[in-house]
């Protein structure tokens, strides 16, 4: 462990590069936590439609991220291979996309009743879906130009900026998530709604200061971040080659989650409540791990830039080690203190008999997801690594298939026998997870990734 520690891609140089942003996702996992909160607190109804609308935003959302963050894999390489004067050019080549991928989303906002009617939710929920759904969609706008922006950052290895303005955003978000919901001071009370607005300032002010970060005169000496801003074909060609299989893997997964949490909806409000819950708890070890994922694409990026594949592999192995502990950290958590965390999102307005219910179907449910965490640190982490070196259309065709064989399948299966049991889709999550994790280490361990080329 010493050996590994001051090593070149060791536990250091993992925890210099990986804290900031597990720091970072820890903030959006705060802001996320809370607004749940703040929202069972605030009534049941709207904790009941506040997941299912943010992961069907998110869901849409995943797609573009997958391919803008990829902007980050060609920084790393670029900067790993010294060829500083082509980041900038890779960083415009995300904002390119970003244009098309915003008029979709605002096409979106268009489709929120039709989308929430298919999922066959009560009446009074499906209206506050709709309500946060389309804030949530217009919101992803600024979102996804902070994403693009952050990658000139976090490709360079440079993750302390990212954190300082995720955590200051953190600090905007959570005060007026409260004000806004309740109505507290002269802000009025506007329930689902004054969340989904908090949750936009949030996004917006990344973006506003990213942007004012990168393009200064100094970027542009080094790194030609302003006038390397035209469409170049050839580059942007490449950065969808590997970039679009890397946003349908994730549309892919997001697909399985969403698909997941609608058909729980329908088995009952309890069902529906107390899986809304543990997923929400689960974000406590699910987002800081996909800050380590992050890093691993980073270190990998840079070290197959500079031509060292085994670097590479050993930076895996270092973000892996801190990866597993962290989640074996919170899946004891998980089994020890699984009423007091479901607790937190008791309602004042929810009588004693129908939280007990939840609290009692939820302490379970903890208990797969604190074997779920463990297995998701594995396949987290070797996803960034096959990212980081350009493996991205195995990741997507094993995501797709992983998807729809353990989750999409065996659930439409379940709902044609009337199968309603909880545990049925659960069970299907944990294989998912499962098979994705095996087979991702298995890839890693072959090799193939090894002799990939991402950048010219």
């Amino acid at each position: 462990m010493l050996t590994r520690w001051n090593a070149r891609n060791g536990y250091r140089e993992s925890l210099t590069l990986g804290m900031p942003l597990v720091v970072s996702m820890m903030s959006s996992t705060v802001m996320t936590f809370t607004d749940r909160i703040f929202l069972g607190n605030y009534s049941l109804e709207a904790l009941g439609a506040s997941l299912p609308a943010s992961i069907l935003a998110f869901l849409f959302l995943s797609f573009f991220i997958g391919v803008v963050e990829y902007t980050g894999v060609f920084v790393s390489q670029y900067t790993g291979a010294g060829k500083l004067e082509r980041v900038g050019a890779a960083l415009w080549q995300g904002l390119w996309f970003c244009l098309p991928a915003c008029l979709v989303l605002v096409i979106l906002w268009f489709l929120a009743v039709p989308l929430f009617d298919f999922g066959g939710h009560p009446v009074p929920i499906r209206r506050l879906e709709v309500i946060y759904f389309r804030i949530l969609i217009l919101g992803n706008i600024p979102a996804l130009i902070g994403i693009c922006l952050s990658c000139f950052f976090s490709g360079r290895g440079l993750t302390k900026p990212l954190m300082l303005i995720n955590l200051i955003a953190a600090g905007i978000n959570i005060p007026l998530d409260y004000c806004l919901i309740n109505g507290f001071g002269p802000f009025p009370e506007l329930g689902i709604a004054g969340a989904g607005l908090a949750t936009v300032c949030g996004f917006t002010f990344p973006a506003i200061c990213f942007a004012f970060l990168v393009f200064t005169k100094k970027n542009e000496s080094l790194y030609r971040v302003r006038s390397a801003y035209k469409l170049d074909r050839r580059l942007f060609l490449r950065f969808l080659r590997f970039g679009m299989p890397g946003g349908l893997q994730f549309f892919l997964d997001m697909f399985g989650i969403s698909f997941f949490v609608f058909m729980v909806g329908r088995i009952g409000p309890v069902e529906l409540a107390a899986t809304n819950i543990a997923i929400s708890i689960d974000t406590l070890a699910f987002l800081p791990t996909i800050g380590m994922s992050i890093a691993a694409s980073i270190m990998v990026g840079q070290a197959m830039g500079r031509k060292s594949p085994d670097q590479a592999a050993f930076a895996t192995h270092s973000v892996l080690h801190l990866a597993l502990a962290y989640m074996g950290g919170m899946g004891i958590l998980f089994l020890l203190m699984p009423e007091m965390l479901m607790e937190l999102f008791r309602t004042h307005e929810s009588s004693g008999t129908d939280f007990t219910e939840v609290v009692t179907m939820g302490t379970v449910l903890l208990r797969y997801v604190a074997v779920f965490t463990l297995i998701d640190a594995v396949a987290l982490v070797y996803i960034g690594a096959l990212k980081g070196a350009g493996d991205t259309r195995f990741i997507m065709l094993t995501m797709g298939c992983a998807s729809f064989g353990c989750i999409v399948l065996p659930i439409m299966v379940m709902n044609q026998l009337g199968i309603q049991s909880i545990h049925g889709p659960w069970l299907c999550l944990l294989t998912y997870v499962l098979i994705l994790a095996v087979t991702f280490m298995v890839r890693f361990r072959q090799g193939s990734w090894r002799t990939l080329e991402v950048i010219e």
